[in-house]
């Protein structure tokens, strides 16, 4: 007897015959007494196309209305992922994001779930019924519907796992667990049994797109082992725990990521002075931009400072916004946007207390003949950003020289 929460993903309920394979799944390995809830996110591409809709409409539509919009994805696949139960015997209810108790800030388009009042969704499994919960979205004070970002409803998932207790999170994607780096990238990937949390959300952060930092960080704040695993496989997947339980850590670095969704800005020509840096970063988080690589260099010639600084493309629009009013408010100055950059990671716990892991990186894209434009590290991360023509080459060489085995 165990409490479980299970999340399919788009592709996993895109079609009718889908949603029927999952209901048979579900019940087949549903053991006597098992409470289960079962998190989806909206079919296929239809989030896409719910996009395509709006863009018909207006090139600048409201991000309330977005999220009023896009949330309609994922409450189609609720009910009929609840109706599919109902119609082989099996007792479901349905619930959209603030039905079920997810209460978000009021940031609209990726909103942070700030707190889940559960006690609906606990009703229903304590009245023996399979509970559907619309992932990627939530609700604020005010009853306005919020979206949670691209891959919320992973976050859904892990934070509908806590508010339940349940004993375990299952993330059913396309792909059969976690791995060393991208498989469509690098052929000779090797999946992983299990990682910890703080490695995942790292390798999260910096592009693994197969979990949501933020998904990763609330099962870490709450204790919620994750199990990610494949939709169309019964094959074990990899659990993203405290710490490991079996003897995996045979490599210093644990993976290789990547992230194409990256733009540089360079603001030259800044003075030189305390404040600077606090008035240009606190806008942008003012504007909700989250900001990454950031590396700050002093002119020889008249003192003053150029910033380079990191975002992703999708706040592309709101970080120039930020800085073009920033030019005018701080006496002008120059500022350069490149897009057609990206950015390669090695993550793993294992290279504190060991030198030479950054050279190593550094000379696998120096023999790949790859160019190096900005460095950033953490304790258990180091970043490069390259040309983004570079990525796959780059992936591959760092790859090879951290795992040659595989």
């Amino acid at each position: 007897m165990a409490i479980l929460v299970k999340k399919f993903g788009g592709s996993s309920v895109a079609t009718p015959e889908k949603i029927h394979g999952i209901v048979d799944r579900v019940l087949s390995e549903k053991k006597p007494g098992d409470r289960i809830v079962i998190v989806v996110s909206a079919m296929g591409d239809s989030t896409d196309d719910l996009l395509d809709l709006a863009a018909k409409v207006t090139d600048n539509m409201p991000k309330r209305e977005l999220d009023m919009l896009l949330s309609t994805g994922e409450q189609v696949s609720i009910a009929l992922m609840a109706a599919a139960f109902c119609s082989k015997g099996r007792p479901a209810i349905s619930f959209t994001g603030g039905q079920a108790g997810i209460h978000t800030s009021d940031v609209h388009s990726k909103a942070t779930i700030l707190d889940v009042d559960a006690k609906r969704v606990i009703k229903a499994l304590d009245e023996g019924k399979i509970a559907i919960v619309a992932g990627f979205q939530g609700i604020t004070d005010e009853g306005d519907i919020t979206t949670l970002g691209r891959g919320g409803s992973d976050t859904t998932a892990v934070a509908v796992a806590a508010g339940i207790k349940a004993d375990f999170c299952e993330i059913y994607t396309d792909v059969d667990g976690v791995y060393t780096s991208d498989p469509r990238i690098v052929p000779t990937a090797q999946k992983m049994d299990e990682i910890t949390f703080a490695e995942m959300l790292e390798l999260a952060r910096l592009g693994a797109g197969v979990m949501q930092p933020r998904a990763v960080e609330y099962g870490e704040h709450n204790g919620v082992a994750i199990h990610v695993r494949s939709t169309f496989k019964n094959d074990p997947g990899t659990i993203i725990r405290e710490e490991y339980t079996v003897q995996e850590k045979n490599f210093v670095i644990r993976g290789v990521a990547h992230d194409t969704n990256v733009a540089k800005i360079a603001v030259k020509g800044v003075p030189d002075q305390p404040g600077v840096a606090y008035k240009i970063f606190s806008a942008l988080a003012n504007a909700n931009v989250d900001v990454d690589m950031i590396i700050q260099s002093v002119r020889d010639s008249d003192g003053s400072n150029d910033i380079l600084f990191t975002v992703a493309k999708t706040d592309l629009v709101e970080a120039t916004s930020v800085v073009e009013s920033l030019k005018e408010e701080m006496g002008g100055f120059n500022y350069d946007v490149e897009i057609n950059v990206a950015k390669v990671s090695i993550v793993g716990a294992g290279m504190l207390g060991s030198p030479g892991i950054a050279a190593g990186m550094f000379g696998a894209l120096a023999k790949a003949d790859i160019n190096i434009a900005a460095i950033s590290t953490s304790e258990i991360s180091v970043s490069c950003l390259i040309k983004a023509s570079d990525v796959k080459a780059a992936v591959n060489a760092i790859h090879d020289h951290f795992f040659p085995n595989n």
